[in-house]
C-alpha cells in the first residue's frame, strides 16, 4: 500500500514531453545534375547579389543544386555565402554536412574566419545531433579540400572547434590525422585541446598529447605549460609539477600567476597547506602581485580542513589588502556550511550584503544546502521566499536541495508538495530530484512508493541513472527483499552499466551486510571478468564484510591484495579491521593495528575513536576507553551520539550510574547544540544532575524530547540494565503522555528488563504491544525472550518460540544459538546442545567461542570428558592462531605418566591467563580468557578423576573441589572408560588399582557423591 500521494507530481507528466524540437540529418539520395542553363543562370544572378531575382526561379533547394553553385563560385567567396546563407533561409530544406564542408573550406580561403568558425560550429552540431561519425566529417572535408587545392587552414580550424565543444575523442581523431594532409596544428588549437582535456580529467592523455606536441618540434609558451602544471597537480602528481616548473624556467620561461596558482590548488587538493603557502612566498619573491583569488584558493583549503579561523584571518587580510569579491565570501560561507556554523555563515552573508555585493544563485543555493544538511529546513524555507527580492529565481538545484532537506527529516509529504510548487513554477523536476525522493522513501522503508516514483521517471521520458540504480538497490537489500535486489540486478547490468564502480560496490555492501560472503566473491569476480577496476572502497566493503562475519584471515588476505596493486588505505577500511578485531575477541593486536594505521600517515576520525571505545566497552575495559575518549579530546574531535550512548550503556550496564548521568549530560549538550536548548537537565550554576533529578526532568520535559527519542530510550535502557524496569514503564507512561512514541529500542530494552528479572509473561505482553502497533520485533527482542525463558528453565516454551522464529521468517543468529545452547547445558540436556550447535553450523553460522565454553562446562558437569576434550580441540583448530592450542595435548600426556605435580603447574600457569595479576597480560582479549578457562576446566576435571583413581582419599577431594571449578560428585563409572585408557591400563591393571584401600577411597567418593546430590 502506498503511504504518500503522487498527484501533484502526475499532474504534468506530459508536460513540454515537445520543448525541444531539433532537425535530425540523415544521408539523403544524389539527384540527377540540375541543367546546366539553370546552374549558369542562377550562378550569374549569385554573383550580381540579386538573390531576389534567384527566389523567383522555379527550382528547389537541393544538396545537388547548393553543392554545384559551391562549386562553381568557389573562388568568389561572397557570392556562396551570400547563396548560402539564403539556403539556411528556406523553410523546407537545410544544406547538408556536405555543403557545410565546401562553404568553409570556401570562407577559410578567403580569410573570412569568423564566418568559418561559425559554420564549422554548426557542421559539428550537426553531425553529433545526426550521429555523423568524425571520419566521415574529416574523409569529406579532405576530398573538399584536394578537390578545391585550397589552404589546409580549415583543419586546424576544425581541431579547434571540436575542443571547445568538449569533443575529445573527436578532436584527438583530427589532431593525429592533420599530418598525412599536410596540415599542422596552431599552438593555440594545441592549448586548446590540452585546456579541455584537463577539464574533462584526462589529465594522462593530456601529458601524453604534451609530449607529442613536443616532438612535432613546437616549443611551449606559458600558457602551455601552465595547463601542463595543472594536469599534473589535478593528478595529484605535485611532485611532478614543480619539476617542470623548474624545467620551464630554465628554457627562459617564467610561469605567471595562472600558473602558481595551478600549483597551489595542487597543494592545496593533497591537504598540504604548509606548501599552498610556500607558492605564496614564491609569488612574492617572484614579484608577482596576489590577486582575491590567491587568497581564495588558499581560503579553500582551509576550508577543506575545518581551520575556519585561518581562513576567515586570510579573508580579513584580503578585505584589507585588496577587495573581496562574491567568490571569495562564497568560499568562506561554504567553509562555515559544511561544518554546521550557520549562523557564522549568516554572518558572513551580512557582511557581503553591506559590503555592495549582491546574492546570486550560487550562494543562494550553498546557503539552502547548509541549512538543510545542518537540519535547519525553517531558515532554507526563509532563505529560498527571499531570493525573489533579490531578483533571483529558485532552480532546479535550489528546488532539489530543499526537497531533500524534507526528506532527511521524513517530512515526505512536504517534500512532494514542493515537487508540486516546483512544477507549477515552470522548473521540471530532473533525475536528480527523483533520486532525492527515491532516497527518502527508502530510508522510511517505503519500498512501495518508491517503485511507483521509480515508474513515474520512466513514464515521464526520465532515465535513471546509476544512482537512481544504487539508491533503490540498497532500499531493496535494508528491507530484505534480496528477490528484488537481484532482479533489479540485472536489469542493471543489461543497461549496459557493467563498468560502475559505484553500482559494483552498492551491491557488494548489501551483500555483505547480511554475511553472504560466498554471493559476495561471485559478485566481486563477475566485477573483474566485465573490466570494472576495484577501488579502495570495493576493497573496503570486502573487509568489512568478512569483518562481520568474523572471518579476519580472509580479511587481511583482501588487504594484502589491495596494496599489492597499489591501491592506498583509507582510515575507513582501518575502521573495519579494528570493529573485526573486538568482535572477534583479538582486542590485543588492535593498539598495532592502530599504529600500523597512523604509519601510513592515517589520520584517526571519529568514527576510529568510536570503534575503538565500543570495542574496549564491550570488554569491560573502562579505562582504556576513557583513554580513546581523552585522546580523542585533545586532537579537536567532539564526541557524537553513537560514542555518548556507548559509554552511558556500559556505565549502566556496570551500575555506575553517577558515571553514566554525567555523559548524559554530554550527550543534552550535543542535542543543544543542534537543537532548541532542553530545558530541565541542568542546574542553575551548571552543574550535573543527579540521577533521580534527570529522570524528573526527561518526565517534565517530554514535550522538548519528542522530536529526539535518543535520551529517552537511552534513559529507559539504563534503567531496565540497572534492574530498575517499574520505573522505567512509569517514565514511559510519562512519555506517552507526552506525545513521545516508541519504537523497537524501546519496547527492546523493556522487553529484556523484564526477561531478565524473570516476569516473562510482561515481557510478552510487550512483544504484543508491539504488534498491535505495527511494530515488528527484531531478532535481538526474540533473543531477550529466549533469554529469560532459558534463564528460568522453561526450555519447552523456549523451543516452541524458536520455531515459530524460523516460520515467521526470523532467522536466527550468533546469540539465538548461544542463549539455547546455555539454556540446555543448564538443565543438564547437553546432547540436545549439541544437536543445536550442529544445526547453527549447517546454517553457516560459525560457533564462537562462548559457544564452545558453554558446550564444555555442560560435558565437564557431566564426566565427559571425551567429548569435552573433542570440542576443545575442535575450538583451538577454527583459531589456529592461539598461543593455548597446545597445553590440552600437555594436559593429556602428563596425564598418561601419572605427572599429577606438572598438571598443576600447567593449570596454574592457566590460571594466571584466565585472571591476570600484573601488566605482562593486561591486555589479553576476551577470546584467549574464554579459551583458557575452558581448558583450566577440562585439566580440573582430569586431574579429579585421576586423584579417585589412583587412590585419593575423602580430605584429598574435599580440598581439591573446595580450592577448583568441579564438583567431587562426577558420575565417575561414566568417564572411568576414557580416563583408564588415557593412562594405558589393562583390565587386569585396573582391577589392582580398585582394590584396597582404592577401593575403600573409592567408595568414600561415591558416597560424599550422593550426599552432595542430596544437598
Amino acid at each position: 500500500m502506498l503511504r504518500y500521494s503522487f498527484r501533484h507530481l502526475t499532474l504534468t507528466r506530459y508536460r513540454h514531453r515537445h520543448r525541444h524540437r531539433y532537425i535530425h540529418w540523415s544521408p539523403r539520395e544524389e539527384s540527377q545534375p540540375i541543367p546546366p542553363e539553370l546552374l549558369s543562370q542562377l550562378c550569374r544572378l549569385i554573383s550580381q547579389r540579386r538573390f531576389d531575382s534567384v527566389v523567383r526561379l522555379r527550382f528547389q533547394f537541393s544538396d545537388v543544386v547548393v553543392l554545384q553553385v559551391l562549386y562553381t563560385l568557389r573562388l568568389n567567396p561572397l557570392a556562396c555565402l551570400g547563396f548560402f546563407r539564403l539556403a539556411l533561409e528556406q523553410p523546407k530544406y537545410r544544406p547538408g554536412f556536405k555543403s557545410y564542408c565546401r562553404i568553409v573550406h570556401i570562407l577559410s580561403k578567403a580569410k573570412m574566419f569568423d564566418d568559418t568558425r561559425l559554420y564549422l560550429s554548426q557542421l559539428v552540431d550537426i553531425c553529433v545531433r545526426s550521429h555523423y561519425p568524425v571520419d566521415v566529417v574529416w574523409a569529406e572535408l579532405v576530398r573538399v579540400y584536394r578537390d578545391f587545392k585550397f589552404s589546409p587552414t580549415v583543419f586546424d580550424m576544425t581541431l579547434k572547434v571540436y575542443a571547445q565543444k568538449g569533443l575529445v575523442k573527436d578532436a584527438l581523431y583530427v589532431f593525429d590525422y592533420m599530418g598525412k594532409c599536410g596540415a599542422r596544428p596552431s599552438l593555440r588549437s594545441c592549448n586548446t585541446l590540452l585546456s579541455t582535456m584537463v577539464k574533462k580529467a584526462e589529465y594522462d592523455m593530456a601529458l601524453c598529447v604534451y609530449a607529442q606536441v613536443i616532438r612535432m618540434g613546437f616549443s611551449p609558451d606559458v600558457f602551455m605549460s601552465s595547463i601542463v602544471v595543472n594536469a599534473y597537480c589535478k593528478s595529484w602528481r605535485v611532485g611532478e609539477a614543480v619539476q617542470f616548473i623548474k624545467e620551464m624556467e630554465i628554457l627562459g620561461l617564467e610561469p605567471n600567476a595562472v600558473t602558481y596558482h595551478s600549483l597551489m590548488n595542487g597543494y592545496v587538493k593533497q591537504g598540504d597547506m604548509r606548501g599552498a603557502r610556500s607558492v605564496l612566498i614564491l609569488m612574492t619573491d617572484k614579484g608577482l602581485a596576489k590577486t582575491a583569488l590567491t587568497y581564495t584558493i588558499l581560503m579553500k583549503g582551509y576550508c577543506k580542513q575545518g581551520v575556519m579561523s585561518e581562513a576567515e584571518s586570510l579573508f580579513n587580510q584580503l578585505k584589507e589588502e585588496l577587495m573581496a569579491d562574491a567568490h571569495s565570501y562564497g568560499v568562506l560561507i561554504d567553509g562555515f556550511c559544511q561544518i554546521g556554523k550557520m549562523d557564522n555563515a549568516a554572518r558572513i552573508q551580512d557582511d557581503m550584503l553591506r559590503s555592495g555585493l549582491k546574492m546570486n544563485m550560487v550562494l543562494c543555493n550553498t546557503l539552502i544546502n547548509g541549512y538543510c544538511k545542518n537540519g535547519q529546513v525553517n531558515r532554507a524555507e526563509s532563505l529560498m521566499s527571499q531570493m525573489l527580492d533579490w531578483g533571483l529565481k529558485p532552480d532546479c538545484y535550489t528546488f532539489s536541495t530543499l526537497v531533500d532537506g524534507y526528506c532527511i527529516q521524513g517530512r515526505l509529504s512536504e517534500a512532494f508538495i514542493l515537487c508540486d510548487k516546483m512544477v507549477r513554477q515552470g522548473v521540471e523536476p530532473t533525475v536528480v530530484t527523483y533520486n532525492i525522493l527515491l532516497r527518502g522513501l527508502c530510508r522510511e522503508s517505503a519500498l512501495d512508493d518508491a517503485v511507483h516514483i521509480w515508474q513515474l521517471m520512466l513514464e515521464r521520458g526520465i532515465n535513471p541513472n546509476e544512482v537512481s540504480y544504487c539508491t533503490l538497490l540498497d532500499g531493496f537489500f535494508k528491507t530484505g527483499q534480496l528477490d528484488d535486489a537481484f532482479r533489479l540486478w540485472k536489469i542493471f547490468l543489461s543497461k549496459g552499466f557493467s563498468k560502475s564502480n559505484i553500482a559494483f560496490n552498492t551491491m557488494l555492501s548489501g551483500i555483505c551486510k547480511i554475511g553472504k560472503m560466498a554471493e559476495a566473491e561471485k559478485i566481486f569476480q563477475r566485477m573483474i571478468e566485465l573490466g570494472c577496476s576495484p577501488d579502495g572502497i570495493t576493497y573496503r566493503v570486502l573487509i568489512d564484510g568478512y569483518c562481520r562475519v568474523g572471518d579476519l584471515e580472509q580479511a587481511y588476505k583482501v588487504k594484502d591484495t589491495m596494496e599489492n596493486n597499489a591501491i592506498s588505505s583509507s582510515i575507513e577500511l582501518y575502521n573495519a579491521l579494528i570493529a573485526g578485531l573486538f568482535k572477534c575477541r583479538k582486542s590485543s593486536q588492535v593498539p598495532d593495528l592502530v599504529m600500523e594505521a597512523q604509519e601510513k600517515g592515517l589520520t584517526p576520525n571519529t568514527v576510529t575513536y568510536g570503534s575503538l571505545i565500543a570495542g574496549w566497552c564491550k570488554e569491560l575495559m573502562l579505562d582504556k576507553a576513557l583513554g580513546v575518549y581523552e585522546e580523542m579530546t585533545e586532537k579537536g574531535l567532539e564526541p557524537n551520539m553513537v560514542i555518548c550512548c556507548t559509554m552511558v550503556g556500559s556505565l549502566y550496564k556496570l551500575g555506575k550510574m553517577d558515571e553514566a548521568n554525567t555523559w548524559l549530560r554530554k550527550m543534552v549538550d550535543i542535542l543543544s547544540s543542534i537543537c532548541d536548548p532542553l530545558e530541565g537537565f541542568q542546574t542553575e550554576d551548571g552543574g550535573h544532575l543527579d540521577s533521580v533529578t534527570i529522570l524528573s526532568s526527561i518526565k517534565s520535559s517530554a514535550k522538548g524530547l519528542v522530536s529526539n527519542n535518543i535520551i529517552c530510550n537511552l534513559t529507559i535502557s539504563g534503567l531496565c540494565k540497572s534492574g530498575k524496569v517499574d520505573e522505567a514503564m512509569s517514565m514511559l507512561s510519562s512519555l506517552l503522555n507526552g506525545g513521545f512514541v516508541p519504537d523497537k529500542f524501546t519496547y527492546g530494552s523493556l522487553i529484556h528488563g523484564y526477561a531478565v528479572a524473570g516476569d516473562i509473561n510482561a515481557a510478552f505482553d510487550l512483544r504484543d504491544d508491539m504488534l498491535k502497533k505495527g511494530i515488528v520485533p527484531n531478532i535481538a527482542i526474540y533473543n531477550s525472550l529466549l533469554n529469560g525463558l532459558c534463564k528460568f528453565k522453561h526450555l519447552n516454551r523456549a523451543s516452541k518460540l524458536f520455531r515459530k522464529m524460523k516460520v515467521k521468517g526470523l532467522d536466527p543468529n550468533l546469540v539465538t544459538y548461544n542463549i539455547l545452547i546455555a539454556g540446555h547445558c543448564k538443565v543438564g540436556d547437553t546432547s540436545e546442545a549439541i544437536k543445536l550447535k550442529d544445526s547453527m553450523v549447517e546454517e553457516g553460522i560459525v560457533p564462537s567461542v562462548v559457544t564452545y565454553s558453554t558446550l564444555i562446562s555442560g560435558l565437564c558437569k557431566e564426566g565427559d570428558m571425551e567429548k569435552a576434550l573433542k570440542l576443545l580441540n575442535e575450538m583451538i583448530d577454527v583459531h589456529e592462531d592461539t598461543e593455548f592450542r597446545d597445553y590440552p595435548a600437555l594436559a593429556q600426556k602428563y596425564a598418561s605418566c601419572r605427572g599429577i605435580e606438572k598438571i598443576f603447574q600447567l593449570r596454574e600457569e592457566l590460571q594466571s591467563r584466565t585472571h591476570p595479576t600484573n601488566s605482562e597480560y593486561a591486555n589479553d582479549n576476551g577470546f584467549e580468557r574464554h579459551l583458557a578457562g575452558s581448558i583450566v576446566l577440562c585439566i580440573d576435571h582430569l586431574l579429579l578423576l585421576l586423584l579417585l583413581l589412583l587412590g585419593a582419599g575423602p580430605c584429598d577431594v574435599d580440598c581439591f573441589s573446595s580450592k577448583f571449578f568441579c564438583k567431587p560428585y562426577l558420575v565417575l563409572e561414566g568417564v572411568r572408560p576414557f580416563l583408564l585408557g588415557l593412562l594405558f591400563i589393562s583390565t587386569r591393571e585396573q582391577n589392582c588399582v580398585l582394590t584396597g584401600e582404592a577401593q575403600a577411597n573409592a567408595s568414600c567418593a561415591k558416597s560424599k557423591r550422593r550426599r552432595f546430590k542430596c544437598d
